[in-house]
């Protein structure tokens, strides 16, 4: 299987990268911003600007009102929405293909007048609803603190990946308008940007819409560049967190590959030998043999300067996380030392190319076509680099999987967090990484 999304590249004056995919099996086409920004480019003390950014786009620019941006795309037939993460910022519409230039005007007022329509008020309210949507999601959610508690063990504080995505409540009031218009004025222009067009368009009308609308705003000054520093732990790190849980869950994170590398690969088809389907490893031997736990789940999560591979299973009423610890152990042990049979990597790559196929059948949204060339041209410097992604799993063999599982795990110390009941520290496992012996 092969897979390929043809495009041409171009670059404005002012640094803009357009790319444009044709594809007219439908009349829509989607438009998609990617601005190399994320939570990874703060600093400690001024975390969160780049989530803040993402309302704070949404509420007006010169010659858009707060509340017009949707207002048009719906009028339109449009749909829209953006996202941000640790490495990046992006805002996407889907529309229907003639209304192409309206998205291309919505996008270009807030990149290049954003700033004219700011004010103190405009900050505090956006403010408010990121500081609620922190309480919401993360300190009032049972489980909520949990992935930024393992984060900020796993990454030293002057690591970029220590600090939560949202930020902290503490900098969140701190920021002063100053500080704001700062940031914007760093990472929301053409030089750390790049637009994605794909759909039914004519691509020579679509780049003479972009330079109309997006040519005349400066090109911005250049990125700081990140600093990454080497980590590792020495030993494994035990936290315990007492929430207001009914049920204990264990959450295990350990150093690894970053994205779109081989490791990376052969580490997300370990995830699914272990934890995809009922068949799997540590599913049927927690849930259904055993039956000490609810549900069980491991994921790679390879981002742009490091990543980390993860666990988390929830325990059944009573049962230690001592005990799902000792199963975890012991089956990761197993992969290392015995390895995995052909046919559990075949289910897992069948199931990654599925997923990643059906997800090149829309063009724009998260994950479409539009998206996929944005992310690829950021992260690779190659915005046609799908067919070596997805390469990288139909490469990965029962060997590798093994080796990346002693390299990446099983050899390696992690971040074991409890988050248990109020009260019941009884119920933590013990982070301790005891011998083991595994057996056919």
């Amino acid at each position: 299987m092969r897979v390929d999304i043809p495009f041409t590249r171009h670059r404005l004056d002012n640094g803009l990268t357009v790319l444009l995919h044709r594809d007219a099996t439908l009349p829509v086409v989607s438009v998609n911003l990617w601005y190399h920004v994320g939570s990874k480019n703060e600093r400690p003390g001024r975390t969160g600007f780049a989530h803040l950014f993402e309302h704070l786009m949404f509420e007006g620019s010169a010659h858009v009102p707060a509340g017009d941006f949707d207002d048009h795309l719906e009028a339109a037939g449009g749909v829209n929405n953006g996202s941000t993460t640790n490495d990046r910022t992006n805002y996407w519409e889907n529309l229907p293909a003639g209304a192409l230039e309206l998205a291309l005007w919505l996008e270009a007022d807030r990149m290049g007048f954003l700033l004219d329509s700011m004010s103190q008020d405009k900050l505090d309210l956006q403010r408010d609803v990121v500081m609620n949507e922190r309480r919401e999601t993360v300190d009032n959610q049972p489980y909520g603190a949990a992935y930024e508690t393992v984060y900020a063990h796993l990454y030293p504080p002057e690591h970029p990946y220590h600090w939560p995505v949202l930020g902290s409540m503490e900098d969140l009031e701190a920021a002063t308008l100053p500080d704001v218009l700062d940031f914007f004025r760093t990472y929301y222009t053409p030089v750390n940007a790049s637009l994605a067009l794909a759909g039914d368009l004519d691509e020579a009308e679509a780049l003479a819409l972009v330079e109309r609308h997006f040519g005349a705003i400066p090109p911005g000054r250049p990125v700081p560049p990140v600093v990454v520093p080497e980590v590792s732990l020495a030993e494994d790190v035990p936290v315990v967190v007492e929430d207001g849980v009914a049920l204990p869950r264990l959450y295990v994170a350990w150093h690894s590959a970053p994205q779109f590398t081989d490791d990376d690969a052969a580490l997300e088809v370990l995830s699914s030998v272990l934890t995809d389907g009922k068949s799997s490893r540590l599913y049927k031997r927690l849930v259904y043999d055993e039956e000490v736990a609810q549900d069980v789940g491991a994921f790679q999560n390879g981002q742009e300067v490091a990543g980390s591979f993860w666990l988390v299973a929830t325990a059944r009423p009573e049962v230690s996380l001592a005990r799902i610890e000792a199963a975890v152990r012991e089956e990761v042990a197993r992969v290392a030392a015995l390895g995995v049979e052909p046919v559990e990597v075949q289910r897992a790559v069948v199931g990654i190319e599925t997923d990643f196929v059906r997800s090149l059948e829309r063009v724009g949204g998260f994950d479409g076509k539009a998206d996929r060339l944005n992310e690829y041209h950021v992260m690779t410097g190659d915005p046609g680099w799908a067919a070596q992604d997805l390469s990288r799993f139909q490469r990965v063999t029962p060997a590798a999987v093994q080796e990346a599982a002693v390299r990446f795990v099983a050899e390696r110390p992690g971040v074991w967090l409890s988050v248990v009941p109020h009260g019941r520290t009884d119920l933590a496992a013990s982070g301790d990484a005891p011998g083991t012996d595994p057996e056919e």
